[in-house]
C-alpha cells in the first residue's frame, strides 16, 4: 500500500493491483470520499474491486469477441469470470511501477503488451482540498491502434446522495448491455438539477457530457464537486440494493468499436498519445 496525504485528505494505492487507487478519506471527518465495493479486511481488494482504477485502452464492454483493424479481426477474452465480453481494457489487470513519488504524489508506469504495446501513466496528486487524476497512454506498437480513455470510481452512496451532471444524450439496448441507439433522457435519468439515485438498475452511457459532476452527501456533511477533459461521456452505474454507485468519465461510449463512426474513440499511430483528467475538489458542508 502507499499513501498520500495532506492537510486535507489521505489517498492510499495499490499500483500491484492495476494501478489503482484503494481508498481516499477526509481527514477532518473520516468520511470515505471515495470506497471500495470490498472493504479490504473482511474481503480482500481484487483486480477491480478497488476505489478507483484506469480503463486502457478501452472503457466498457467490447461485443463480439473483439474488433476488424486494418491487419484483420483483433481477438480479445474476457477477463472476469462472470462478465462474458471484454471490460475496460487491460491495464487494470496488470501491475503497475511506482516510477517517482513524494509525500503527496505519486507517478505510476505501465508498459503492456496487450492487446498491443502501449505505455500508460497515471499522476496522482493530492492538492489542497482537491485529488486530481492525470492518466496518459502513448501507442508504441508500429501498427495504429484504436484507443480510448476512463477513469472508474466507486463513491459512497448513502440515502440522500445527490448527482448532477448534465448531458444531452443516453445510448440503449435492449439487453441493456451493448447498446446501439442513442436517445433523450427523459425522467428520473435526467441529473441537471442534483437528482436522487433511482433505485432501479442504471449501466449506461451518456453523450453530450460539458465534464463536470457534483455529487452531494448531506447525510455525511460533504459534497464533491468534480470536472474532467477530454471525456465526453460518462459511464453511470447504479447497482440495487448496493452502498456504492459509479460515476465514470469516459472518452467514448459502451461498445463503440462496433458503432458507426467509432465515436470517441482515437486511432493512433506510433509514439501518438492520448490522456485526460479528472479533478474533485472536497468541501466540507
Amino acid at each position: 500500500m502507499l499513501s498520500l496525504q495532506n492537510e486535507s485528505t489521505r489517498l492510499e494505492l495499490l499500483p500491484e493491483l492495476g494501478g489503482g487507487i484503494a481508498s481516499w478519506v477526509a481527514l477532518d471527518s473520516g468520511q470515505p470520499l471515495l470506497r471500495s465495493p470490498v472493504d479490504g479486511r473482511q474481503v480482500p481488494y481484487g483486480w477491480g474491486k478497488l476505489a478507483c482504477f484506469p480503463l486502457v485502452p478501452w472503457s466498457n464492454r467490447i461485443g463480439q469477441g473483439g474488433y476488424e483493424t486494418d491487419r484483420g479481426w483483433l481477438s480479445l477474452a474476457p477477463f472476469q469470470e462472470d462478465e462474458p465480453y471484454p471490460i475496460h481494457g487491460t491495464a487494470w489487470h496488470q501491475p503497475w511501477e511506482i516510477a517517482a513519488r513524494s509525500a503527496q504524489e505519486a507517478l505510476l508506469r505501465l508498459v503492456s503488451q496487450t492487446p498491443y504495446a502501449y505505455r500508460a501513466e497515471q499522476r496522482i496528486l493530492l492538492a489542497g482540498d482537491s485529488l486530481v487524476v492525470e492518466l496518459s497512454v502513448e501507442h508504441l506498437d508500429q501498427h495504429p491502434a484504436w484507443y480510448g480513455l476512463g477513469l472508474h470510481p466507486f463513491f459512497p452512496r448513502r440515502e440522500n446522495t445527490r448527482l448532477r451532471a448534465c448531458a444531452e444524450a443516453v445510448w440503449f439496448e435492449e439487453n441493456q448491455r451493448l447498446p446501439r441507439v442513442e436517445r433523450a433522457i427523459e425522467g428520473a435519468w435526467r441529473f441537471a438539477d442534483g437528482n436522487a439515485l433511482p433505485k432501479t438498475l442504471i449501466d449506461h452511457a451518456f453523450s453530450g457530457w460539458d465534464g463536470s459532476f457534483l455529487i452531494s452527501q448531506p447525510d455525511a456533511g460533504y459534497q464533491l464537486e468534480c470536472s474532467a477533459t477530454n471525456a465526453r461521456f460518462f459511464v453511470l452505474y447504479t447497482p440495487p440494493g448496493k452502498d456504492f454507485f459509479c460515476f465514470e468519465p469516459v472518452s467514448h461510449p459502451i461498445d463503440a468499436h462496433h458503432l458507426e463512426g467509432r465515436p470517441g474513440l482515437r486511432l493512433l499511430q506510433r509514439n501518438q498519445k492520448l490522456d485526460m483528467r479528472m479533478v474533485m475538489k472536497y468541501w466540507a458542508l
